[in-house]
């Protein structure tokens, strides 16, 4: 779940964030139970089909989204292969794959506002124990919109030392990166105490 909203006006953007998240969840659980590769195959197929009803670039922006978990599904595919186990690895293969299709889904078609509001909402209970239900909103905020910012950041990084250097960085963009997120933590906490913080939303009553 770590890509941005697709823009579009699509079906699956106008469905509300509660009802997306709810298959989400169902179909995460059913995902979990199911170990025939023809039903999980099936799945396969439904979720490119979603991906396909919206077009071309969020068919090529759910490819991109599955591109870190290849090779973890290939390493795990091939120690089920060494262990003759070939249908297990196969089936964890698809059960992955069509998880994390699902999941990217979703967040492509559902905008971080919408998600904020969702979250907030099934939060409010916490405001009976004194917490802001706004702070797991706020933290689901943060990572989802930081993580593009952090790969800009490393990558302009990256350019900056091939550019003085022939040599491969390494660990050596550690602190500068490291030093550069505290800077944008301290800048996010002044914007965040200027707009009155954490304290939950004012309810109307007296």
């Amino acid at each position: 779940m770590l890509s941005l909203a697709l823009p579009g006006v699509s079906w699956a953007h106008r469905l509300p964030a509660g009802v997306k998240f709810g298959l989400l969840a169902l179909a995460m659980v059913a995902a979990m139970r199911v170990t025939a590769l023809p039903v999980l195959g099936a799945g396969l197929a439904v979720t490119l089909g979603l991906y396909l009803s919206l077009g071309r670039a969020a068919l090529a922006a759910g490819l991109r989204a599955l591109r870190p978990i290849v090779w973890v599904v290939a390493v795990i595919f091939l120690w089920h292969l060494w262990q003759a186990e070939t249908r297990q690895g196969v089936a964890f293969g698809l059960r992955v794959i069509v998880m994390m299709a699902l999941a990217n889904f979703v967040t492509l078609t559902t905008p971080l506002h919408e998600l904020i509001a969702l979250i907030e909402r099934l939060a409010q209970p916490l405001a009976r124990f004194g917490l802001s239900p706004r702070m797991p909103a706020l933290a689901v905020a943060l990572v989802l919109r930081f993580i593009p910012v952090l790969q800009g950041r490393l990558g302009a990084l990256s350019l900056a030392w091939r550019a003085r250097s022939p040599r491969r960085a390494g660990p050596r963009l550690i602190a500068p990166l490291s030093f550069s997120l505290l800077d944008d933590a301290d800048h996010l906490a002044d914007s965040l105490r200027a707009r009155g913080g954490l304290a939950p939303r004012p309810t109307g009553r007296d």
